[in-house]
């Protein structure tokens, strides 16, 4: 519903809050949470001993109890036997009827190994405007973000919805715990008519960018069997198939390894015109930078040429990666060995629209029968999580990203779809049907969140919150 006031929101205040704050404040905390090696429950499984998770809940929702924010009321709310969550409620101002949901997690990534000297996971660096560390952009500034906003809105008494703010600890797990979170705290949710969530990317440092689909992701461990124990290589090969080579021969029904092109059409879906349209005008605007950003080694190249192709490549088309192995020595401690078997971890990305559950049915049949040489093959620990494709922009929402973008950036705002998976996107959007996505975040050029030197753009951050306000006293005005 409609504000029954006129909004009262200046853009050059919000920043003059915005960005103190941020450099006295939230860079500080941030600091702190980064030395907090408070890994996701899947790379953690001790997490509740370890008591990680536990500091990070702590320090982000005491920081966040202390925000000049009227009616904020607070709670960590914790399932038994499932990881917390951060729930924050913020009362109506100006009249409005209605809610939005602001989302983000904090939980982290592993370590991972590459980091450059003088960088580390858990060592949080500034050089210029760059915050290095794990978990800054992925996503520990959300919360300070959102609430840093809320305060903006409260400092200049602007009319704003009820605001529910839902800080997760399991996102880089799959999400798992938080469909009983859904449900939990379902009357205290409402039914949102905006969702702002803050975990994801940006094409580059100088624009808003809202994400207009987000990849789902199927992963499990392909195993592979051949002997009970290892054996001389000069004795058995010949006789004794490798079973890097079995693993090999398995993976080829799924990909034409010469092209990276996945074999299996059940896992593709057609790109919708629109989405075609936007990956062309996203060419335009980052053009080479869309693959000049990765650290390729000298005279690599990428799989496509065109750059709109890679976009779509990115965004909307399957793609298979191998992310760990299992069964290999090292190379010094490999001996003249016929290893008994082979294991490698499978990330398979798959395109929005496309049902998670129906594509893991597919491809670990697809893995599984007819194993070489009578070997023992088993697509195990495995599962799948939907993608996401965002509803029609309302032109409220669409003219509001594209003032915020000028306003705070200097630039026109952007949209593009993103290779990532955020679960809780794809639960909303079947909950909340009529509910509008502003889908957005920090992760730009080089900022590489799970790998090695992983950093927070400071400035993109900064302008990003009064973004958020800027969107949130839109929404309380939208006819």
């Amino acid at each position: 519903m409609k504000a029954q006031t006129k909004a009262r929101f200046d853009a050059d205040k919000a920043r003059s809050h915005a960005d103190p704050v941020w450099t006295k404040e939230i860079v500080p905390t941030l600091t702190e949470y980064i030395r907090i090696p408070n890994k996701s429950p899947h790379f953690d499984p001790k997490w509740r001993e370890n008591g990680h998770m536990k500091r990070a809940v702590d320090l982000i929702a005491g920081w966040c109890k202390k925000r000049a924010v009227p009616g904020l009321a607070q709670e960590i709310v914790q399932i038994e036997g499932r990881t917390p969550v951060i729930f924050m409620e913020v009362p109506a101002r100006g009249g409005v009827e209605d809610t939005v949901l602001l989302y983000g997690h904090l939980d982290k990534q592993p370590e991972m190994t590459g980091w450059r000297k003088g960088l580390g996971p858990w060592e949080p660096v500034m050089e210029g405007d760059r915050l290095y560390g794990r978990g800054g952009a992925d996503d520990g500034y959300a919360a300070f973000a959102s609430l840093t906003a809320l305060e903006i809105l409260a400092q200049q008494d602007t009319p704003h919805a009820r605001a529910v703010v839902l800080i997760e600890a399991c996102e880089e797990s799959g999400s798992p715990d938080l469909p009983a979170y859904v449900d939990h705290l379902a009357k205290r949710l409402g039914k949102p008519s905006l969702v702002v969530c803050l975990d994801s990317g940006c094409g580059d440092y100088e624009r808003l960018w809202n994400t207009t689909s987000l990849r789902g992701l199927l992963g499990g461990n392909l195993v592979v069997e051949i002997l009970r124990e290892g054996v001389h290589s000069g004795d058995a090969s010949g006789i004794v198939a490798d079973s890097f080579r079995i693993l090999r021969t398995i993976l080829s029904r799924l990909e034409d390894e010469k092209t990276g092109k996945i074999l299996c059409e059940a896992v593709h879906v057609a790109v919708p015109e629109q989405r075609a349209e936007q990956a062309r005008q996203t060419a335009k605007i980052l053009a080479k930078n869309v693959y000049a950003k990765f650290p390729f080694v000298e005279g690599a190249k990428p799989m496509e040429s065109d750059v709109t192709q890679m976009i779509l490549n990115r965004t909307w088309r399957p793609v298979l990666t191998i992310t760990g192995q299992e069964g290999m020595p090292d190379l010094v401690n490999a001996g003249n060995v016929l290893r008994p078997k082979t294991a490698v971890k499978v990330s398979l990305r798959l395109p929005p629209r496309l049902d998670g559950e129906k594509a893991l049915k597919t491809v670990k049949a697809l893995l599984e029968k007819d194993p070489p040489y009578g070997s023992r093959v088993r697509f195990a620990d495995a599962d799948a999580t939907m993608g996401w494709d965002a509803p029609p922009i309302a032109p409220w929402l669409e003219e509001s990203v594209a003032r915020a973008s000028e306003m705070h950036f200097g630039h026109p705002a952007a949209s593009m779809g993103e290779g990532g998976t955020i679960p809780f996107m794809g639960m909303l959007g079947k909950k909340f049907p009529e509910a509008q996505f502003l889908i957005t975040g920090v992760l730009g050029p080089e900022s590489n969140a799970h790998g090695p030197n992983e950093f927070l753009h400071v400035p993109t951050g900064r302008r990003l919150t009064s973004c958020v306000a800027q969107v949130l006293a839109d929404h309380a005005l939208r006819s």
